[in-house]
């Protein structure tokens, strides 16, 4: 299987040298499962796309920094993207900006949760078990660094997974779509240096709440077979 990233940010400076892009981040947790799984990045963030909508088999949106309604040149044409791959049908996972994008563009809306920033470590209850989740859980756990959520969502979307800070937070379109708040392809050890590097942001002790949380298990390997299981099935 041939996965295309559609890159949406870089990684800071200071934390990219020891975790390398989003990109490689995703590689290395999917190719955990499938070490023959194959990655086209695509610097959507720079008006770089594919020529062939077909010359990969998936997609998936990283996160970002900027916000789905950001007025961002670059933003608009993503969102047409996406329904283009929502009327092919393709498959595609969104992460965290992806999966606020997608439910944006394709009729929902994402924007800044009046709950505030979300960091370190966050469970989840899963509200459906579709046949793609392998060894299903009724609760999993995932590193998170978030202030905008979906607020409404777009049609034919099934909620997966949910909590109280996060009530969207695992979303199936059709069946093709699968996006998530979350992040599967950060670790903790990330998750503490960006904590870290934007504690002028989220606040002291919010950063302090968010590095005690990495003492509590996260269930990523999990996730990433469900997240394969969903593009094999939806192929």
């Amino acid at each position: 299987m041939k996965i295309g990233v559609l890159k949406t940010d870089d990684v800071r400076p200071q934390l990219a040298t020891e975790f390398g892009e989003y990109p490689e981040m995703f590689a290395a947790l999917l190719r955990r499962q499938d070490p023959a799984l194959e990655f086209v990045t695509y610097e959507v963030q720079h008006g770089h796309y594919p020529d062939d909508i077909d010359e990969v088999d998936a997609y998936l949106i990283t996160g970002s920094k900027t916000g789905v309604y950001d007025a961002q040149p670059w933003i608009a044409p993503l969102m047409e993207f996406v329904r283009e791959l929502h009327k092919r049908r393709k498959p595609t996972l969104g992460i965290c900006f992806g999966h606020q994008l997608i439910a944006h563009a394709l009729g929902g809306e994402a924007r800044k949760s009046e709950k505030g920033w979300g960091v370190g470590v966050h469970s989840y209850e899963v509200q459906e078990t579709p046949v793609w989740m392998v060894e299903p859980q009724a609760q999993f756990s995932l590193l998170v660094s978030h202030q905008d959520q979906v607020t409404a969502l777009p049609p034919d979307t099934k909620v997966i997974a949910s909590s109280d800070f996060c009530p969207f937070a695992m979303l199936q379109v059709g069946e093709h779509m699968l996006t998530m708040q979350a992040h599967p392809e950060f670790t903790k050890p990330y998750s503490a240096g960006l904590m870290e590097l934007r504690k002028e942001v989220f606040g002291d002790a919010m950063v302090e709440k968010g590095k005690e949380s990495l003492t509590n298990d996260i269930h990523a390997s999990a996730v990433a077979r469900w997240m394969l299981a969903f593009l094999k099935s939806a192929a």
